[in-house]
């Protein structure tokens, strides 16, 4: 029998990317998924394909600002299956651009409540029911960018980083428990989030740099994998490990780095 027939995945941000190629093989290792996000359209044509190729999936319109969505979600998702095996905390938003011409309600104080506090509120809400059983596996979809802090993503850098505090912490907080908790930490994916925060000239310019091509559906199978065989946390792609060696023992490199990119994107 697969090591995930069976298992009950609750996604966020299913509706494209990593959320809903990830929904994809989980369906196709046998597993019951909910599928949570804003646009209901794109989920219950997900959830369609889902089933159109037997498996078994439910959609459940869900937005992460709102805490009355939050627990919708989880007890719909319990009434139906009673419990919650996987969560895949994924919902996530990005903004690129000079911190001075950040907006703050838009583009700090959305972004931040939606990618730390609206991951801890529904890992909150749905962490008893795993403590119940003393099973149950969170992973929480990070970034690199919560490792690495880079000009033209600061918000979405604080955010991130603060994500992956509450990912170490809650992991030493409940294995004890029985419950595993996972951080994944991506780097620039060719997604549709990917394409929205590369609208930034100068942001474009540094994916184009680096040529970075790493799919959706590759990251989707690397959180799949994780899921089979638990882990602390996974980096990808392979090489990032070594730019957050190199930011976490020559950090004043990486300043220098940074600081000459800077310099001459604001000449």
């Amino acid at each position: 029998m697969p090591a995930l027939k069976d298992k009950v995945v609750l996604i966020t941000g299913a509706s494209s990317g990593f959320g809903e190629d990830a929904a994809l093989l989980f369906a196709q290792e046998g597993c019951k998924v909910v599928l949570a996000a804003r646009r209901m359209d794109r989920l219950q044509d997900l959830a369609a394909r889902i089933q159109d190729a037997g498996g078994e999936a439910m959609a459940i319109p869900m937005d992460i600002l709102n805490r009355a969505d939050i627990n919708n979600m989880i007890e719909t998702t319990l009434d139906l299956y009673s419990h919650i095996d996987i969560l895949f905390n994924n919902a996530g938003i990005g903004r690129t651009d000079w911190f001075e011409n950040m907006s703050v309600e838009r583009d700090i104080e959305t972004l931040v409540r939606v990618n730390l506090v609206g991951l801890m509120q529904v890992t909150r809400m749905t962490l008893p029911h795993m403590l119940a059983r003393r099973q149950g596996h969170i992973i929480n979809m990070v970034s690199v960018a919560g490792l690495i802090s880079a000009p033209l993503i600061s918000t979405y850098s604080a955010s991130k980083a603060g994500a992956r505090a509450f990912t170490d912490a809650l992991r030493r907080e409940v294995a004890p428990l029985g419950i595993q908790v996972s951080g994944i930490y991506p780097g620039p994916a060719t997604t549709e989030f990917g394409q929205h925060v590369g609208k930034s000239e100068a942001y474009a310019s540094v994916r184009s740099i680096f040529n970075l091509r790493m799919t959706s559906e590759y990251v989707a199978k690397r959180v799949v994998a994780v899921a089979k065989r638990p882990r602390r946390s996974l980096i990808i792609p392979w090489w990032f490990r070594l730019i957050a060696i190199l930011e976490a023992l020559f950090p004043s490199l990486v300043d220098w780095i940074s600081y000459i990119f800077s310099k001459l994107k604001h000449q």
